[in-house]
């Protein structure tokens, strides 16, 4: 196939986390992603052998050729968002205030901070007493950063993919953030101590790291606003919801 396309697979908001993954691991470059009525947009834009290579392993996918100026339409998808008192944004914007911006390049994949999961979390952060966090499936590390702007310390963030922590070591860096990302399967390795524990993947592996944490407080999200995790021993303090999303607040 020659030029450039956007090839898209939409999915729904529970069911989009192996599509991402899946996606990622195919075009490492990023990913663009739109929600509508609890449907997920996931989108590439490749050319050449490349494309034919991802529409062979997603036959479920479509695909149309990308117009002059997509690198503009690009950019334009990604915006910055202001939430729990931080800018979260992309580099080619400028933020008012360094100390309170968290910049993620989304060339670099797993989400710039936008997508109303992560808000919701930051906004539950921002209303969580700071001490010590554990950011369990930490992605591009848009939520150790976040919390580690809002006070929190020690940060430890941890994902099973040593591309995800790899990715947070570098922004962390690039925004001049302390912190230890370590490879950790949180489903069965050993998940340490922290005053607090934000993990915003899906229902099922949230309800499994719940029951495995080693925390006073714990934020999670990752699944629709109609759901909420199972969470024995945990006593629920409150629920934020976002366009078709939620997030949760427990305490021991």
């Amino acid at each position: 196939m020659s030029g450039l396309i956007r090839i898209a697979v939409r999915a729904r908001g529970d069911e989009a986390e192996p599509v991402r993954a899946r996606l990622l691991q195919l075009a490492p470059a990023g990913l663009e992603e739109r929600d509508a009525d609890g449907v997920v947009e996931l989108a590439v834009y490749l050319d050449g052998e490349a494309a034919d290579a991802v529409l062979a392993e997603l036959p479920g996918a479509t695909f149309q050729p990308v117009e002059d100026g997509w690198e503009d339409a690009w950019r334009a998808f990604h915006q910055p968002v202001l939430v729990g008192g931080l800018w979260l944004g992309p580099p080619w914007e400028r933020p008012p205030d360094p100390s309170r911006a968290v910049v993620i390049d989304p060339g670099r994949a797993f989400g710039t901070g936008s997508h109303p999961t992560t808000r919701l979390c930051v906004e539950l952060l921002a209303r969580t007493p700071s001490g010590s966090l554990l950011d369990v499936g930490c992605g591009s590390g848009v939520l150790a950063i976040a919390a580690s702007r809002l006070g929190f310390a020690p940060v430890l963030a941890i994902d099973v993919d040593p591309v995800a922590v790899e990715t947070t070591r570098a922004n962390a860096a690039a925004n001049g953030v302390e912190l230890d990302a370590r490879v950790v399967d949180a489903l069965s390795g050993r998940l340490p101590a922290a005053d607090v524990a934000v993990a915003n993947v899906l229902l099922a592996p949230v309800e499994a790291i719940l029951a495995r944490l080693h925390a006073t407080q714990a934020i999670t999200s990752g699944y629709l606003a109609r759901q909420r995790p199972a969470h024995p021993g945990w006593a629920h303090l409150e629920t934020l919801a976002l366009e078709g999303w939620a997030a949760d607040r427990f305490r021991r």
